[in-house]
């Protein structure tokens, strides 16, 4: 009897165990699915105790370097909790650690002329001030350039005008591209027009090449021409508006086009000009003068004119018109009176192009609205004011549109 009452007991414990085991497993079993089935940053999370904020704003790099890690993650079986964010990612740089950078320059390429019309090549900086509408400026740059690579446009006036002056503008202007050009590092177009505008040849390094369509230049008389400007009615199809175009004369859309279309796809790093043969009259342009200044200023080009034409058959040259162009694009306008005046007038151009000063200033005025900012340049050495120098800048250039971006930051190095 004893032993059936243990034997009994025993069976009894023996049951228990084996129900205990049973559910232990079952347990186990519903708690490693239930890990399988969450994705690995969850788990990665079970594990942490505490998330660090990113203090900073990730770079690319480390962009990919995390999903480089989350795809460890997902393939690791045991992931560890991501590690503490150190003290310098948790502090941004202070403002004695940062400099704060300015894109927003505005350059000013300025010529000194004495009474004597030469250059002066010993102006300073403390010499002179600059004011954007009336407010001066803190002048960040002046230096002295005179190895800036060239971008230039000769744009030559082939009306009835010009006639019997153009054999000596294109002599003048090949010498003018021999001494000028380097090759390899200056660049030239050629433009001719009468009522319309031609490309003789795009943007070229090849002093060949520039001559070539020098001398492929010239005036070619319209239906009906007899001379001294004067047309009478042709027959079709010429006649019409083929014969109005061409004994016409749209001297601000060469400007226009030429400063719209050819100067601007040159590098910004180079000095933009235009070299323009012409008398200064326009009969044809659907622009105005005012918008041929400001398509030059948008483009950052100066414009210099010779003035150039018949005053025997025709009026002569409009030296005001000119004189305006040129002076508010930064250029200078020549008048020569013979063929040795004309070669002196190229080289003059080529030595303002060689010889300037470049002035660079951050704009007290950081509003990005695209309107026009009128620039005055004054010398303020009492010295040199006694001498009647000739400051010669463009006088204004327009804002840049859009909304004004916040300074870049650069750490020191």
């Amino acid at each position: 009897m004893f032993f059936q009452i243990q034997f009994w007991r025993m069976l009894a414990l023996l049951l228990v165990i084996a129900g205990t085991a049973i559910a232990g497993g079952a347990l186990i079993a519903a708690h490693a699915q239930q890990q399988q089935q969450q994705p690995p940053q969850s788990r990665a999370e079970a594990t942490t105790t505490q998330q660090h904020p990113i203090s900073r704003q990730r770079s690319a790099g480390e962009s990919a370097d995390a999903t480089q890690q989350q795809q460890r993650q997902s393939v690791t079986p045991s992931p560890t909790a991501t590690p503490a964010a150190t003290a310098d990612d948790e502090t941004t740089l202070s403002e004695d650690e940062v400099v704060r950078v300015d894109a927003n320059l505005t350059n000013v390429l300025l010529s000194a002329i004495d009474k004597n019309k030469r250059f002066v090549p010993t102006l300073k900086q403390e010499d002179i001030r600059v004011l954007e509408d009336g407010v001066p400026q803190q002048i960040f740059t002046f230096t002295r350039q005179v190895d800036l690579p060239l971008t230039l446009a000769i744009v030559i006036d082939t009306s009835s005008s010009q006639e019997y002056t153009l054999s000596d503008e294109k002599a003048a202007a090949r010498s003018f591209v021999d001494s000028v050009l380097r090759a390899g590092k200056d660049e030239v177009a050629v433009v001719s027009f009468t009522g319309e505008t031609t490309l003789e040849q795009g943007l070229t390094g090849s002093i060949q090449r520039v001559r070539r369509a020098i001398d492929r230049v010239e005036f070619v008389p319209p239906s009906g021409y007899i001379g001294g400007g004067m047309v009478v009615g042709g027959t079709p199809p010429i006649s019409g508006d083929n014969q109005q175009i061409a004994g016409s004369t749209a001297l601000w859309d060469a400007v226009w086009v030429t400063c719209d279309e050819i100067l601007t796809e040159s590098s910004e790093r180079t000095r933009r000009a235009v070299i323009l043969l012409t008398d200064g009259v326009d009969t044809f342009s659907t622009k105005k003068l005012q918008e041929a200044v400001e398509r030059a200023i948008k483009a950052d080009t100066l414009i210099f004119a010779i003035g150039i034409g018949d005053r025997y058959r025709f009026g002569g040259v409009d030296e005001g018109s000119l004189r305006k162009i040129t002076e508010r694009t930064g250029g200078r306008a020549y008048f020569p009176k013979s063929e040795t005046d004309l070669r002196d007038a190229f080289a003059q151009i080529q030595k303002e192009l060689r010889e300037q000063y470049l002035i660079a200033y951050s704009p007290t005025n950081k509003t990005r609205d695209g309107s026009f900012r009128q620039l005055k340049v004054e010398v303020v050495n009492p010295d040199l004011k006694k001498e009647n120098m000739r400051l010669i800048y463009r006088q204004g250039y327009f804002a840049k549109g859009g909304a004004t971006p916040a300074p870049a930051r650069a750490r020191r190095p």
